[in-house]
């Protein structure tokens, strides 16, 4: 048989290291040569019970004592030198059996045992679940902002039992399985996995005689109003955050968050790109030829507009700060125009005169656009 390695050589500290340091350099050893990430590596299960057997007398004070003075010949059959079994029942291999929890949380991608709040002497506190609802506001109320109620059901605290699922006069007792701790440990080779008690799921306690209110949830559904304040220049499919007004806790723990979605109803007359407001504005013929005056409309009323003579079809104009509040009070957006010359579909006698007339004078003297989109034409068949 080989012979045994000094325990402090086995784990790379040094003969005064504090437990701290063991811990550390004991995880580093049991994460790169635990059997799970190394399967049907036989040296590497090796050298994770070696480690492991040095952890265990090294973290105990007795022992370590003991290694301290005799080495390994201190051990005896009970310690240590009687090699490691993987059991934790006295002493400081408590905290060795913790690390083992967490190791192995770790090697399964989620938190170790302290991470996720178990453990003995854990708090069975739980956070409320979050919860989402819609809210549909109109344009003018996304742009400045508004104060909107809404109704919303979630769960609170039991104002019988106030939280702890027993009824009246009575109280919860201590789960005898885990002996309140809320998760049993199980051995597995040689080391111990720990998970949720079966019998209490993972709550510590049991309810003998449940509160008829609550049926033994500790907690309640009820419909309440909200105020929530709407934000000036919130747009379609953002979130606002009530913290603290989702599901109330159970034992104690805090409620979780309200999440708004913010739905936008459609407008008559405006669209949105950003913090700007779009806006089609039609026009007649002759006002885009001669140019006019119009009037159009904007989120703070109708304002007055000059359209340039020879305006096209499709031309944007912009009427600068006239958009929509910008989240944070920075300013304001535009509105932008977009012009659409209209074409009557119906003519009284006299308008068919004067367009016929029109006509006949554009056809010695054409459009420029017009003009020179023909002649590109003209050369590209020729």
């Amino acid at each position: 048989m080989a012979e045994k390695r000094d325990y402090y050589q086995v784990l790379g500290v040094e003969r005064g290291a504090s437990k701290d340091e063991i811990k550390k350099a004991y995880r580093k050893l049991a994460m790169a040569h635990h059997p799970d990430r190394n399967p049907d590596n036989k040296e590497a299960e090796a050298k994770f019970k070696e480690a492991s057997e040095a952890a265990e007398v090294l973290l105990d004070d007795q022992k370590r004592a003991r290694f301290d003075q005799y080495g390994h010949a201190g051990m005896g059959q009970g310690g240590g030198g009687g090699g490691f079994q993987g059991g934790f029942g006295g002493g400081d291999f408590g905290d060795l059996g913790d690390m083992f929890g967490d190791i192995f949380g770790e090697m399964m991608g989620g938190r170790g045992r302290r991470g996720g709040g178990g453990g003995r002497g854990r708090s069975r506190a739980q956070m409320g679940e979050d919860l989402q609802a819609d809210m549909e506001v109109t344009f003018e109320e996304a742009a400045f902002g508004v104060e909107k109620e809404m109704l919303i059901l979630k769960a609170v605290v039991c104002g019988d039992c106030h939280g702890s699922g027993a009824k009246k006069g009575s109280s919860p007792t201590t789960c005898d399985m885990c002996h309140g701790h809320g998760e049993v440990r199980r051995q597995q080779g040689f080391f111990t996995i720990s998970q949720h008690c079966p019998k209490c799921q993972g709550s510590g306690q049991m309810i003998k005689d449940p509160c008829t209110n609550c049926n033994g949830h500790g907690r309640t559904r009820k419909k309440e109003t909200l105020s929530v304040k709407v934000p000036a220049g919130i747009d379609e499919g953002q979130r606002l955050k009530l913290s603290g007004q989702g599901d109330g806790g159970m034992h104690g723990g805090p409620a979780g968050d309200l999440y708004v979605l913010i739905r936008l109803k459609s407008h008559e007359f405006f669209s949105r790109e950003g913090f700007d407001v779009v806006c089609e504005v039609p026009i007649s013929f002759s006002q885009a030829a001669l140019g006019a005056e119009i009037e159009v409309p904007t989120l703070g009323g109708r304002v007055s507009m000059k359209v340039p003579s020879g305006t096209q079809s499709g031309k944007k104009m912009r009427l600068k700060n006239k958009g929509i509040a910008k989240l944070g009070g920075y300013g304001f957006g535009d509105q932008i125009i977009s012009i659409h010359v209209e074409t009557p579909n119906k003519l009284s006698s006299e308008q068919r005169e004067l367009f016929e007339r029109l006509a006949a004078l554009e056809e010695n003297q054409s459009n420029p656009m017009t003009r020179g989109f023909f002649d590109r034409v003209k050369d590209l068949f020729q």
